[in-house]
This record gives structure tokens, sequence and C-alpha cells, in this order.
């Protein structure tokens, strides 16, 4: 059952490819290959049945598989990446006195190793796990290992045996070059590669050169090669002598684009050129969507490489990595591709939820600049108010986490009920001098996973207020601008801040009132704040329903029509999650269109901790799903350069001749692979969004901050006046008697 759903699943995702016609630096000149190591090692357990399918159904038609090979006991191929299969099997639980100790290239390992169990020891009791653990442990142990004939046996478009620790059998009497020559009589293997130089010198003159490449792998350049004791540093240094046993080179990526010990990218080295000048191919490895690389890549997997192959400089002969998927995206749809203009229709919106706050700091001019040089259409300025009535852009009215305020104002800090339920330090209780003597701070929501954003920039760029903000979008003629309006009835009851005529004014000043060019969205969790904007026809109003919600009901729908044009909705309103995987797609979004309210989806981030594993890692297909399988009109995003990259792409709307197409998530389609007894437990439904959720109070008027308010009754739900009160009565009805009486006399 597991298998045939596995063959629907195929269909789901399968893609059509042709031939590219497209010039590129590599050798031959033809685009670089997508080489899947272990198959989609990214999301199923590597070198399995599943992963090896996977990658031939969701990658470029010339896709090449990739087996790391070892023998076993009695000579029989499978592929496996490291020796010590506990690393990756259940071996351990299968044959738990089985634990050896061999030396290895010098140095003693202690593990399960293939050579001390038959084939059929193998295939007919261990299942393969998912050996990093940041991937799906789903599908362990219900996959058997592969045989080298059963990937083969895929008639994969191209096939590549990596040969690691030819010496290692060696020692245990195991053949691996007679293994090797033996399959390929039998088998079409197109690439054959080694760290070892003994090894491929051996199988020169004994293979067919136009049939099987021969590529030696370079390991780090402080490790040495085994059979000549010199370090690979060493034997780079000499690239002439490797074509005369090899057509080629596999090297670690770091080798080409080296990364500083603070993350970032450093000059890129002539490694590639002075390859391709005598000859060899190069080949790049260690390309995973979910192993952070260099800030300079902004957690986007395809920008990484797209440094390798499309550059002024060079390009590669191909890509060995653990996500096929994503790097045949980036060659075919997002290589050479740098001059394409977004489409004015069509597409979702591109809104930034603070700037580019996945590069600056949110709200500070640079997030807005790389907002604009990345092709937001829309920038936003969430706006709080200062002391002394300033109104600026920040995402919240609690400083701390988006500035340095606790180093300074910790003991103007507050507990606000009304607000949040932390104490915290409010941007209502500072001035606008105080708030500009402190330094805007670079969140990462990933930091407790040890994955920040942009380190250098941590604290750079300057605050803005919301008039700076809006003639820097005037100036920049950015498509459009979105005001986020935070807290308007606390603001005024409580300290005398009147933000609505503060964002009115500021709007009209700027030229806004009358503008038929720029968009303006008003947004708001609290509907009175948009009834507020009623007025302003040329400006489209925005409910926020940041609470997670499983439905709208047709009545609250119409409820919102009389005040809003277009929801904002977290992205679990409008996916179902079963764990991390997407198990469906609510009916919000056309609920909402067939009202014709726009929806716009918040927020999407980069990085692969926030991605469910139905988008493989890769923050291009979260966007894919939304625009292409949903219909979101919007998509609030951290790092816009990513979504209008794809969206510029011929990926985004494919036509028949391109080489490859981007497909959206089908939901609960990799759920189904896996038995009932592994599945994530059912979440409950979230609730529906009724009317008195988004019904809310008229706004309070804006009290005289220098006069103290008049005591409000202590119990006004029920309406009854306060004792206060009752006394006022009292005392004045004493007087009239009193009046009354002197009348009498």
């Amino acid at each position: 059952m597991v298998r045939s759903l596995f063959f629907i699943l195929l269909l789901l995702y399968g893609v059509s490819a042709q031939k590219s016609q497209q010039k590129w630096l590599t050798l031959s000149g033809d685009a670089p290959l997508v080489i899947a190591r272990g198959g989609y090692s990214g999301l199923f357990p590597e070198s399995s049945q599943f992963a090896y399918q996977f990658a031939i159904s969701t990658s470029l038609s010339n896709v090449v598989l990739f087996c790391d090979l070892q023998l076993t006991k009695d000579g029989a191929g499978i592929c496996r990446t490291n020796l010590k299969l506990d690393n990756s099997t259940n071996i351990a639980l299968i044959y738990p006195k089985g634990e050896k100790k061999y030396a290895v290239n010098g140095e003693l390992v202690s593990g399960w190793f293939s050579i001390d169990y038959t084939a059929e020891q193998l295939f007919t009791n261990v299942s393969l796990i998912q050996n990093v653990f940041s991937r799906p442990s789903l599908f362990d142990d219900t996959l058997p290992m592969s045989m080298v004939e059963d990937v083969t046996g895929l008639r994969p478009p191209r096939f590549w045996l990596n040969v690691q620790y030819d010496m290692f059998f060696k020692q245990h009497d195991l053949d691996v070059e007679a293994f090797v020559l033996d399959a390929s009589r039998r088998m079409s293997i197109h690439y054959i590669s080694s760290p070892e130089i003994s090894f491929l010198k051996g199988l020169n003159g004994k293979l067919t050169k136009d049939k099987t490449k021969l590529i030696f792998r370079f390991l780090d350049v402080d490790a040495f090669e085994p059979s000549t004791k010199k370090k690979y540093s060493d034997i780079l240094k000499d690239l002439s002598s490797i074509k005369s046993f090899a057509s080629g080179i596999l090297i670690p990526k770091n080798y080409v684009w080296p990364i500083g010990v603070d993350r970032y990218l450093q000059s890129h080295t002539t490694i590639v050129t002075d390859a391709q000048k005598v000859g060899l191919e190069v080949y790049a490895s260690g390309f995973a969507n979910d192993i952070p690389g260099s800030y300079n890549y902004s957690y986007d997997p395809t920008t990484e490489y797209l440094q390798f192959i499309d550059n002024s400089h060079f390009s590669v002969d191909g890509v060995l990595t653990d996500f096929p998927s994503t790097a045949s995206e980036a060659i075919a749809c997002l290589a050479n591709n740098k001059n394409n203009t977004l489409p004015t229709k069509g597409r979702p919106l591109i809104i930034t939820h603070n700037g580019a706050s996945g590069v600056f700091p949110g709200c500070t001019d640079l997030a807005y600049q790389q907002a604009i040089d990345d092709g937001a259409d829309i920038i936003d300025c969430s706006v709080q108010m200062t002391k002394d009535g300033v109104a600026f852009c920040l995402d919240s009215a609690d400083l701390i986490g988006d500035t340095t305020a606790v180093a300074t104002f910790m003991t103007r800090s507050a507990s606000i009920s009304e607000i949040q339920k932390d104490k915290g330090i409010f941007s209502f209780d500072l001035t606008w001098s105080e708030i500009q003597s402190l330094k805007p701070e670079l969140a990462s929501p990933g930091a407790e996973a040890g994955i920040l954003r942009n380190p250098a920039s941590k604290n750079q760029g300057k605050f803005m207020t919301l008039a700076d903000f809006l003639n820097f979008a005037k100036d920049k003629a950015v498509p459009g601008i979105l005001i986020n309006i935070q807290n308007a009835a606390y603001l005024a009851s409580k300290k005398g801040l009147g933000i609505i005529n503060a964002v009115t004014s500021a709007l009209s000043k700027a030229g806004y009132e009358k503008e038929t060019t720029q968009q303006v969205l008003i947004q708001s969790d609290d509907s009175s704040v948009l009834l507020a904007f009623k007025q302003f026809t040329n400006y489209k109003r925005v409910l926020l329903v940041p609470e997670i919600i499983s439905n709208i009901p047709k009545p609250t729908v119409k409820e919102i029509k009389e005040f809003a044009d277009a929801v904002t909705l977290p992205r679990a309103s409008i996916v179902s999650y079963s764990g991390s995987f997407v198990s469906g797609f609510t009916d919000v979004v056309s609920n909402m269109h067939a009202a014709n309210i726009s929806v716009y989806v918040s927020t999407l981030r980069n990085e692969y901790i926030s991605i469910a594993f139905d988008f493989f890692s890769d923050p291009m297909v979260e966007i894919c799903t939304y625009a292409m399988g949903i219909g979101i009109d919007g998509i609030v995003v951290e790092f816009p350069r990513t979504a209008s990259t794809y969206l510029r792409s011929p990926c985004f709307n494919p036509s028949d001749n391109v080489a490859y197409s981007i497909l959206p998530a089908e939901p609960g389609s990799l759920l189904s692979l896996a038995p009932p007894e592994v599945l994530p437990p059912t979440e409950p439904p979230a609730p529906s969004l009724t009317i008195a959720d988004v019904e809310d109070p008229p706004l309070p008027p804006v009290i005289n901050p220098t006069t103290p308010p008049v005591a409000s009754p202590t119990n006004t739900l029920s309406g009854q006046p306060s004792n206060n009160s009752i006394n006022l009565v009292l005392c004045l009805a004493l007087v009239g008697l009193s009046f009354m009486s002197l009348s009498y006399h």
C-alpha cells in the first residue's frame, strides 16, 4: 500500500524538462548537472528506494543518482554513505552484539560495518533511519537498504558510483575493483569517483571512457590521500597530474567559495577556472537546504547554488546535493535571470514585514532600502508613539526586542496587560530623543536554535519617523505602503496620544490623500480603527487577524466586509499542519475571495526551521504553494528578495517550453507514505472566527494628558454607578431638601 501511494506521489510531483539552450561557463558549455546524494536524502533516509525515486521525480530530467558503494561480507554492493552502518540504520538494535573496531585510514573506528554481514542479513533484517536530526524521522524503520542493482534498476538518467574506502575493503579481502568492473558490464555507470588515487589509476584502461568518467574526489585540505600519503591541499597544486587518470574532480564547496570563521563569504578561489583550463570538470559537494552556510545567502538555498553556477567568472559542472529539486530550480528557473522584471498582474503582492528585516534591523532606513532593492511591492510601517507624540516605525510598542533599550532604560519597564503579558519598555514612556539614543537590534527568530541573521548588521540603520517613512516611499516611488496601527484605544484613553490623528495628518502632509499611483494599505486588528479610515476611499483597509483560525463563517465574512477590503492571516490559518507536515488547506481563502476580500499570509521566513517538510526546506516551494496552489493575494515576508526572485522567474506560471517547474506542495501527500502508527497525533481544529472576534468597541476620545482623568465607574459592565456617583447624588438631594425646608420657613 505504501509503495502504491508513493507512485501516486511521484505523479503529483512529476516535472517536465527539455534540454537547455543557455550557454554556460561550464567546461562543456552545457547546464551544470544535479547530482542527488543518496537520492532525495534531505527528506527520506539516504539511499532508500523512496529517496532515489523522489529525486528522479522532482529534479531535472538528466539528474544523476549518487551511490556511496560499500561491500557486504559476501561481496554484494550496497549504497550507504558512512562506513558505520549504525549512523543511518537500526542495525545496533537488530544485532546488539555486532559492534566491532577497525582501522580506517590509520584511525580506529568503532561501530557496525557492512563487511561483517551478508547481503541477505542486511537487506532482510535491517531498516534505514534518518541520520540528520533536523529531517523527518517519519520514514524510519520502514525502508530496506538499496543494493546497487536496485538503484540502476530504476533506470536513472545517469548513475554515479562513489568508492570512498577501497583500501579498507581490500584489507578485508573484498575486491571493489572487481565489483565495479563486473557491474559496469551489467549496468550503466556514468561516473566513478574516489578519494584514493591508486583505485582510479587501477581502473584506467579497463573502462570505456565514452561510457564512464573517472572523478578524483578531494577531501578536507588537511586530510591525507591514503595511497600517496600526501595532503589533498598539496595534490591540488598539480591539477595536470590528475588529468592523467581522471576526467574531473569532486571538491567540497568551500574549495571554491571559502567561508570565514565569521560565516561570511571570502573571495572565490581560482580552482574552477584552473581545473577547467587543463580539461578537468569540476563538481562541488556539500549542498543541503537545512545546513546553514554563509550569512551572505540569507538562508535562501537557491542563492548559494547561484553563487556557484551563475557568476561572471565561472560555473561548476555540477553540484552534489541532498535536495536535488532546489538545485534543479536554481539551474532551470533562476540562473541567467537577473534582468527579468516582475510581472505586473497575476501574482501576489510582496509585502514586507518591517522592511527586509531578515537582512537589517526591522523598520530602519537600511531595511526599507534593501526591501525596495529586492523588489518589494509594499513596504510597511507599524506605527508606534513616543511620550512626546512623535509617530515612528517599529514592530512593537515594546522596545526590548528591536532595540538596545534594555541596557539603558530597564528602570522604565512596566507591566501593561492591555498590550502584552510580559513586562516591557514601551515607546510611549520615552521621548523621541531618548529613542534616538538607542540602536536598532536585528531580531533572529531562530536564535534559540543557533540560527542567527546577518550579525555584521545587528545594530545598523536608523529609526524612521512616520513622516520620514512616507517621504522616503514617495521619493523611491515604491508601488505601495502599508501602515499598521496598534493599541489605538490604549494610547488614547491612557496616554493621551491620538495615533489615528497622527497617521491621517502624516498621510495628508505627504500627499497620500490624493495619491493615485501608490497603493496605501491601512492595517489594524481593531475594526474601529479601520472604520475611522472609511472616509478615505483611496486607502485599502486590512484587518489583521493574528489568532490561528480554521474557518470564517459567512456571517463573519459579511461583518468584515463592512469595514475591511482585505485580511492578513497567519500561515496556520490557511495551511493545516500535523507536526511539521502539511495536512491540508483550509477554506478560509476561498470563503474570503467569494466575498471579494483579498487575503494576505504572514509571515514567511527563509530559515528552514520555519518551513514544513512538504516544502523541502525551500522557501520558494512555500511561496509557490501560497501563490499557485492556494491563490493568495499577498505574501508578507522578511526576505523580499527570495519572493521577487521566484515571481520573476519562468517557473512562476510556467509555459510548455520551460525546462523545469516548481510545483505547489500537495497537502497530506508525505503523511500518506508513513505507517499510521507513526503519524503525529491529530491536532484539534482551531476555532472559527466569530462576529464577536472582529467587533470592537468604539475608540475612546483622546484624554488630555496634563489633567487627571475623571474616575470611571467601577463596574461599567453592569451599568451600575460607582460609590462616588451615589455619594454625589445623595449630597445634591440633601442640598435640595435643605432649600425646600428654608422656603417653608
